[in-house]
């Protein structure tokens, strides 16, 4: 058929309505649509009195012979052991073995019943695993990369898998390889998951894991599928089957993984059409084998029985079975197939009594034999009654009821021939394999609970009970004899000789599976359900037999059915679409998932039983009404009740807890009763019975979890409540009112019942100690094991701090303490609860999230942060419900009260956008000036128009609010530029000083304004963090930027500073992010100072500021003391370009899962919102921007239509540029990138120019970079919200001013973009909180007291601050102090009076004064009110430290602290502790660990974030190479920040006065920006040197001890030591040039007249040796080091043999300087020898030290 057969074309659209249910086979699986059956040669009838009979006669296999055994040695040695105990491969192996172990193409192999498939199976493993091998060169290794890949077998029945598993788990034990089951029962976690290669799962169970499009996160590895019994299409699980593969293939199309197809099947006649389905090359990959390669030829006799009557055809096939069991009797064993286990004994019995009554007993048992004395003594070991009864004459019964002893009896007897005749269930045929020689099935009908009725035995069934006839070892042939009703003669005779056509089912279950193709985002619309049904077995025989599938009536010229496909996926839809699965667009065609249908696809319910939960389902259900809803489910419309089953089930109806309303007639009411039978343990009688409560309990767990769900999405607090307490109650077999303990298995019935009986809440057992509950159960022993269980029940305590956001939303933070012991064996590895927040009268659900506890975090605190909207008037609480997923009673409750919750006052309404004329740029007033702008255009957008008077045309303060992409910085430029026209005139003052938060932004608008100013000829200056530079840059630039850091560092001391007391004009950006970490604490203190500073001079500078759309923007006008006609303050929705903006919730509570399945939607919204103009998405990481940028890549390559749509000349051809990252070229080709830091220098560049031709369609970058990035596109999408934070253990949502950022990125200035769009994907429980940032403006508040420490501090050093009454007035001109009383709740105040807010600030002051005074930083004077700063506190000023990291230095440093423990202290600073800690480091982390040099902090909680500084520091001196680039980047981070931190580090212990310790911090600082250990030869800092250079110098007798040594050889033996090229000899000439070479001179002052204890002046001075030629002399070339650094130096006077410190003093030696050291003269008298040190802090082997002698002598007097 032709593959795909595209849905475009003419007939694009639905043209009628199919009737599905007529469509479908009426008989299912039992539809034969063959007319007639050709028997095989000599196959004869025989008519006998009430029944026919028809013998076929065993087949033999001629061909057969002519095909060569390949023995086992002489295949590959590394797969021998797969096939340990085999000698050669069977007739079909053999034939196979080609296609199977040397080809990865798709296979049919189409064999009779133990032909030996399986080890067909293991070919194609092996194959896979060929792959994966980690050393192909070695033919004996087995050992493979275990994580590379999955492997899955899809078997039909669970006693089929469970086979399956014990099986290969045996064979491929070798190879390491693990294999689990993965079933209805048998769930795996994800870790186990990960462990696994091959899973065995049955074809249901498959379905469900590839329709939760998240799980793709491991069946992505998936690189073999192998379909068992893949003729089962036929059967009424047919049509999941064909789902699965049709998702499959289509699937490998989508992201060409190369996953491979393999089925196994038995005999079927249309092999063809199988094979056409699962995409299998009928030339090479089709193998047919018939009946006649059975290992065993079979000889067959169907009877079919006439008689009507049942007694009388019960009677009549028990005669016949007998007549053919005594045939046998004597000669051969016979296994007798019936279909219920009370059956068994029946058959059994009436067989021994008519043997009996006949006389012919002997030929089964021997009177003499030794077999009769066998039976007799086992049969005394059986626990069955009918066993011990049978067993003396032969007999014996086998089913899953009996007790597992008797079963091996039988099984063990029947194997050594002592009974002659086995009556067995279907359940031996599947489990045990034990063949017989004759197999008898008597009757082909066995009662199925799902249809509520008898119904003839599926052919799978048949085939496999009939595959156990004939034993391979003895027989020469087997007999097999099916005894059945006449009318079905025709077809077991057809299926047995492979005249039965595999049909499709497909039609009867279409609605259910186009609804989880439509959940899973695979079809969007009929044309993709089209599409799809192109890839089913459906189409496949729909092309062959139109007909019989209703495809006839089509245009025969429509050689691929698409309308008739279009037709038949439009009819589901319309069905769907009635039940409220899916929303069917019908003139577009479009289909879009719900709620519900996506409940219904995810657990698997049909759309019946959707329909009726969605109409029956109300927000307060009584338990009553819960149980009535749950017996109406689809599932059950089929179940009866039986005349006979009416007494047992009205004596339920008196047993069961939850009365039934319904008469005991009605199917439901049996339904419900049987429900509640299950749970309360009830045992029943009636066979019938029991199999409908077997099928009621199969489908409960998956059902109860649909209610909940559903209950769930529609926000019904009470009706999930109870949904999820019907789930647990199921789970575990216990009513909600029974003991909490029954929950644990083993815990005896006796003292359940006497708790039940005490009646005491649950709550205070957990007071109970393990005495008092041995007493309340009476039994002493029992005491620690009940206390041990009580406490293994999951208990939580809760805690939740409120923050009002804003007057409809509230911030909570929840603290859940498990309060439980977590032993894996009882709760396994992780538990889920359900953070439930219900409103005040316990409706609603308010807000909902997952949260799990993982064994390894059992004892520590879990915070999960959500937002919850709030009503006005306030109610008076809401309840926070914090539910276990699988526990009874453990349930934690948290009312939140808001009797004392003071929401904001309401904001100012936003500026109204006037419907001005936009402005042309020439009204900057001359043409020169328009030029500046040409980038806007000839005009200025409606923002920058309405602003463009007050910041162009006065000097007045001016605020402006606006959307990212307004144009706010373009509004800004106007006010800069008004500043620098007039500085350039001579009118003006100091330079125009721009601060923004984040030195990304910073460096763009540098680079930016350099660019628009140069033609002016004004200079912009960067401040560089390099005090006295920047002190230069500022007083002689036009305008300086700078981050708020940096500004801060200068701006401190401005009393002191001419340059930035004269400047003229400030512009601080981004004040919305002033809430947000320590860069917008900065930021409100830099912007307060320079409001403070204005107020103390004569010509105040003006002040600009920008901000995105904000709440509260009149509170930051305020502040910043703009007017309010200059404060412009526009609503979010006032955009230049319109933006189309929503946001799309993803319900995978998984992480990865969800980026899994946002990577798809990606590609779909792409390709629908923006076909031909650009695309940027965001991603959480840098792996995750590769791996969706393959995946879109990927898509887009398979997407054939699609791309020829898209612009030509966007998809890089062959001029595309050469990469160093591998992944790139291949992205590239389909018109996706991915940028981020990790990438090298060219290939970031090579990306970007790409972009901006407009030659890439997509681009992906990590979200952290939307600060940096300055690239918009027309659509933006953000794939996910929140990012892991290592040190919380959790993930947590972005900031919204980053989410802000990157929605900015939307819509092309300067008016390339009519319109853009933008499309946020989120976890579905933040879509309402998200929905608020994105729709309305922002508020922003302080977090100015998280940080007030350090600035605190910082101004106590300047003397800006001297008492706590100063301290106080300076904190009323920050934006912290105005919004305490507009937001009082937010900063923890109980009102917002003056007295209130006065109270608030008089305590903050305190207890940051307290904490720095206890730090050692501040001294308070004695009247409490006074203060000074102190050293350590000057020394965190200087350095700009936190206060926390100096005490930490101060405490933690000792007088012997040597390398080792002063990289500990190091390790441990604040400073630090910010370098983020992802999931996937901890492995790589601990290999770092294990070459670590010096053994690191161990990996605590507390100490991670100092353990991986430690290792990163700690691998840098050893120059191992990190794989990872984000730990490259982490590493360079902690190199760079270590620098001032060890020079304060220097400044900390000098004040102590120890010299070790000093010492040894500097050579740390060396390691650090050297990048080697402190004992490693200062040659290899040289570029280019290594060890191996000093190897081949030593050969040489070259001795390599300092850098001096290189420049020094003769120029042929340098040249060979160093083996270089010229570039590199060159670089290597250069370092050695530039290395420091200093002279130094010193001199002690008046050294004849030193007294003891008296000032001592040492005088040294320094001169550099520099060449002409030498440019910025003093700058440290560091190859190692990741930034610019100057060289500095340390002059030290020190008393070695007293480990005395005496003077200190820091250098920078440019050309020559000198210095001078003041010390106290030691107090003893007498020759003194002291020793001064000159030290580097950047290149080591440059030190010096002297020797000098003191005579002191006494002091006066």
């Amino acid at each position: 058929p032709p593959a795909g057969g595209g849905a475009a074309g003419s007939a694009a659209a639905p043209s009628r309505v199919l009737d599905l249910d007529a469509l479908a086979f009426a008989k299912g699986g039992h539809q034969m649509t063959n007319r007639r059956c050709e028997l095989p040669p000599k196959s004869w009838r025989a008519q006998k009195k009430g029944y026919e009979e028809v013998h076929v006669p065993a087949v033999v296999n001629t061909a057969a012979a002519s095909i060569p055994l390949i023995p086992v040695d002489r295949l590959p040695e590394w797969t021998r052991p797969a096939f340990a105990g085999m000698r050669t491969l069977n007739t079909i192996q053999s034939k196979l073995r080609p296609a199977a172990l040397d080809t990865s193409q798709n296979l049919l192999l189409c064999a009779p019943t133990g032909a030996g498939k399986t080890n067909v199976a293991m070919m194609t493993m092996l194959r896979c695993m060929a792959a994966y091998r980690k050393d192909p060169d070695d033919p004996s290794s087995t050992a493979l990369d275990l994580d590379a890949f999955k492997i899955v077998y899809v078997a039909p029945m669970k006693a089929l898998v469970q086979e399956v598993v014990l099986n290969f788990g045996k064979r491929l034990a070798p190879f390491g390889v693990q294999v689990r089951e993965l079933s209805g029962d048998q769930s795996l976690t994800v870790a186990q998951i990960q462990q696994t290669q091959v899973i065995v799962t049955t074809p249901e169970k498959w379905d469900i894991v590839t329709r939760k499009g998240g799980d793709r996160a491991y069946t992505q590895l998936v690189r073999l599928i192998i379909m068992d019994e893949i003729h089962l299409l036929h059967d009424d699980r047919g049509p999941v089957l064909e789902s699965i593969v049709a998702r499959t293939i289509r699937q490998v199309e989508a992201t060409r993984d190369a996953v491979r197809l393999v089925g196994l099947s038995a005999t079927l006649p249309n092999f063809a059409d199988v094979a056409a389905l699962l995409r299998v090359d009928p030339g090479t990959g089709m193998f047919f084998f018939d009946n006649s390669f059975r290992p065993v030829p079979l000889q067959q006799q169907y009877v079919g029985v006439a008689e009507k009557k049942a007694l009388k055809r019960f009677q009549l096939m028990n005669q016949i079975c007998y007549d053919k069991v005594v045939a046998q009797a004597g000669k051969n064993q016979v296994l007798i197939f019936v279909h219920s286990r009370a059956e068994t004994v029946k058959t059994a019995t009436a067989l021994r009594d008519m043997a009996l009554a006949d006389d012919a007993i002997h030929k089964f048992v021997r009177e003499d034999s030794a077999t009769r004395e066998i039976l007799q003594e086992e049969c005394e070991t059986a626990k069955s009654e009918a066993l011990r009864d049978l067993l003396p004459y032969g007999f014996a019964v086998h089913h899953a009821g009996m007790a597992r002893a008797d079963r091996n009896l039988v099984e063990d007897l029947f194997a050594d021939k002592h009974v002659q005749v086995l009556c067995s269930t279907a359940t031996l045929a599947w489990g045990v394999n034990l063949p017989a020689h004759t197999v008898i099935i008597k009757g082909t009908q066995c009662y199925s609970p799902e249809k509520g009725a008898w119904v003839e035995l599926s052919p799978l069934d048949v085939v496999q009970m009939l595959g156990r006839a004939g034993r391979p070892q003895f027989d020469s042939e087997g007999e097999g004899i099916i005894i059945t009703q006449h009318s079905e003669l025709q077809y077991y005779l057809s299926l047995m000789n492979q005249q039965l056509p595999v049909e499709s089912q497909l039609i009867r279950a279409l609605p259910d599976h186009l609804n989880a193709e439509v959940a899973l985002g695979t079809v969007r619309d009929v044309r993709d359900a089209a599409e799809w049904l192109a890839y089913t077995y459906l189409y496949v025989r729909a092309l062959r037999e139109p007909a019989r599938y209703g495809a006839d009536g089509y245009d025969a010229a429509d050689a691929s059915l698409l309308q008739y496909r279009l037709d038949l996926a439009h009819s589901a839809a319309l069905k769907l679409d009635r039940h409220n699965l899916v929303k069917y667009d019908r003139r577009s065609g479009a289909l879009q998932p719900t709620a519900l249908g996506r409940v219904a696809a995810h657990y698997y319910v049909s759309s019946q039983s959707m329909a009726t939960y969605n109409e029956h389902l109300k927000p307060s259900l009584s338990d009553i009404e819960l149980f009535r809803l749950f017996s109406f489910s689809g599932e059950f419309r089929h179940v009866h009740v039986r005349a006979e089953e009416k007494l047992e089930l009205a004596k339920l109806a008196t047993r069961v807890p939850v009365p039934i309303k319904e008469s005991m007639d009605e199917p439901s009411a049996k339904v419900n009763a049987l429900l509640q039978a299950y749970i309360s343990n009830l045992s029943l009688e009636g066979f019938a019975l029991v199999a409908d409560m077997t099928f009621v309990r199969q489908s409960a767990a998956r059902l109860c979890r649909a209610l909940f769900e559903v209950a769930l999405r529609r926000g019904w607090a009470a009706a999930a409540e109870k949904a999820l307490t019907l789930c647990k109650m199921v789970e575990r077999r216990l009513w909600q009112s029974q003991c909490p303990l029954r929950q644990f298995k083993g815990v005896p019935e006796t003292i359940a019942r006497k708790l039940e009986k005490k009646e005491i809440a649950w709550d205070r057992y957990y007071d109970l100690k393990p005495g008092d509950l041995a007493e309340l159960v009476k039994l002493p022993k029992m005491g620690k094991t009940l206390h041990r269980l009580v406490h293994q029940i999951p208990r939580l305590e809760l805690f939740a701090q409120v923050q009002p956001v804003s007057r409809g939303l509230l911030k909570v933070e929840l603290t859940v303490v498990p309060d439980f012991q977590f032993d894996p064996k009882v709760h396994d590895y992780a538990q889920t609860f359900h953070v439930l927040v219900e409103d005040v009268d316990g409706e609603k659900i308010l807000h909902h999230e997952p949260l799990q506890i993982r064994h390894a975090r059992a004892d520590k605190e879990h915070v999960v942060e959500f937002r919850v909207p709030v009503s006005d008037p306030l109610p008076p609480h809401y309840v926070v419900k914090v539910a276990s997923d699988r526990w009874l009673h453990a349930t934690a409750t948290l009312p939140v009260s808001f009797r004392h919750l003071v929401l904001p006052r309401k904001h100012a309404p936003h500026t109204e956008l006037l419907d001005l004329q936009p402005l042309p740029t020439s009204a900057l007033g001359s043409p020169k000036l328009a030029a500046l702008f040409a980038d806007c255009g000839d005009h200025f957008n409606p923002v920058q128009t309405q602003c463009f008077a007050a910041l162009y045309e006065s000097d007045a303060n001016a605020l402006i609010c606006a959307a990212a992409g307004a144009g706010r910085l373009v509004c800004a430029e106007f006010a800069v530029l008004r500043h620098v026209v007039r500085k350039l005139s001579g009118n003006g003052q100091g330079a125009a000083v721009y601060v923004a938060p984040r030195a990304a932004t910073v460096a763009r608008v540098r680079e930016r304004w350099a660019a628009r100013l140069a033609p002016l000829g004004a200079t912009v200056a960067e401040m560089t963090g390099d005090v006295a530079a920047d002190l230069r840059a500022l007083a002689t630039c036009d305008v300086a930027v700078a981050t708020a850091a940096r500004w801060d560092v200068l701006s401190r001391r401005w009393k002191q500073r001419p340059a930035v007391r004269a400047a003229g004009l400030f512009v601080f950006d981004q004040l919305h992010c002033l809430g947000e970490g320590d860069a917008g604490s900065t930021l409100e203190v830099v912007a307060s100072r320079a409001r403070y500073v204005a107020s103390q001079l004569d010509a105040a500078p003006r002040v600009i500021g920008l901000a995105a759309s904000t709440a509260d923007a009149r509170d930051v006008a305020d502040w910043l003391g703009v007017a309010p006609a200059q404060c412009f303050s526009f609503h979010s929705t006032v955009r230049p370009v319109p933006l189309e903006l929503s946001v799309v919730p993803f319900d995978a509570p998984h992480f990865g899962s969800r980026l899994l399945a946002m990577g798809k939607a990606l590609y779909d919204h792409a390709e629908r919102a923006s076909p031909d103009a650009p695309v940027l998405a965001f991603a959480p990481s840098r792996k995750q921007c590769q791996l969706t940028a393959i995946d879109v890549a990927v898509r887009a390559a398979a997407d054939g239509d699609a791309a020829s749509k898209r612009r030509p000349g966007r998809v890089a051809h062959a001029d595309a540029p050469e990469f160093d990252d591998p992944a790139l070229p291949r992205t590239v080709a389909a018109g996706v990138a991915f940028l981020h830091a990790g990438l090298s220098t060219r290939d970031a560049a090579a990306v970007r120019k790409l972009y901006d031709d407009d030659r890439l369609w997509v681009l992906v970058a990590p979200a952290a970079s939307c600060w940096e990035l300055d690239v918009h596109a027309k659509l933006v999408c953000v794939l996910g919200t929140e990012a892991y934070d290592g040190k919380e253990h959790r993930y947590v949502e972005y900031a919204s001013s980053d989410v802000l950022e990157m929605v900015g990125r939307a819509g092309r200035p300067g008016g390339v973009d009519d319109d853009a769009a933008c499309a946020v994907f989120c976890h579905a429980p933040k879509r309402e909180y998200l929905k608020r940032v994105l729709y309305e403006p922002l508020p922003v508040e302080s977090r100015l007291d998280h940080d007030l420490h350090d600035h605190v501090n910082a101004e106590i050093v300047t003397r800006t601050i001297e008492s706590k009454q100063d301290c106080v007035d300076y904190l009323t001109w920050t934006f912290y102090y105005r919004r305490l009383s507009q937001n009082p709740n937010y900063y923890n105040l109980q009102g917002s009076s003056h007295r209130h807010v006065s109270d608030h600030l008089s305590e903050l002051v305190e207890g940051v004064v307290s904490d720095l005074a206890e730090a050692g930083c501040v001294r308070v004077a004695d009247d409490e009110v006074g203060l000074a700063a102190l050293n350590l506190g000057m020394i965190a000023a200087y350095y700009c430290l936190r206060y926390a990291t100096v005490e930490l230095f101060a405490a933690s440093a000792g007088a012997q602290s040597r390398v080792p423990q002063l990289l500990e202290v190091l390790s441990h600073a604040a400073e630090l502790g910010e370098l983020p800690q992802r999931p996937h480091e901890a492995p790589v982390l601990e290999k770092l660990a294990q070459h670590a040099r010096v053994a690191a902090p161990r990996a605590t909680d507390d100490d991670a974030a100092a353990r991986k500084a430690n290792l990163l520091l700690q691998a840098h001196f050893a120059r191992l190479p990190l794989v990872n680039a984000e730990l490259r980047a982490d590493r360079d981070a902690a190199v760079v920040a270590a620098v001032p931190l060890l020079q304060a580090l220097v400044d900390v212990v000098s004040s102590s006065g120890w010299l070790a310790p000093a010492l040894h911090a500097m050579e740390l600082s060396q390691m650090v920006v050297g990048g080697l250990w402190h004992d490693d030869p200062p040659p290899l800092q040289i570029p280019h040197v290594d060890r191996d250079t000093l190897s081949r110098a030593a050969a040489r007798g070259v001795e390599l001890e300092t850098v001096f040594d290189v420049p020094g050889l003769d120029d042929d033996v340098r040249d060979a030591i160093l083996a270089l090229d010229a570039s590199r000899l060159a670089a290597v000439a250069d370092y050695c040039n530039d290395y420091p070479n200093i002279e130094l001179a010193f001199d002690v002052e008046d050294a004849q007249d030193v007294k003891a204890g008296e000032p001592v002046a040492v005088t040294v001075s320094l001169e550099r040796e520099v060449d002409d030629d030498m440019v910025d002399v003093g700058r440290v070339r560091a190859p190692r080091f990741p930034g610019a650094k100057k060289e500095g130096w340390w002059l030290v006077v020190a008393d070695v043999p007293n480990n005395a410190l005496l003077s200190i003093k820091r250098v920078s030696v440019a050309r020559e300087a000198t210095a001078r050291l003041d010390f106290v003269a030691p107090p003893e008298t007498g020759a003194k020898t002291l020793t001064l040190y000159f030290i580097c802090d950047s290149y080591l082997g440059c030190d010096q030290e002297y020797e000098f002698s003191l005579d002191v002598k006494a002091a006066a007097g």
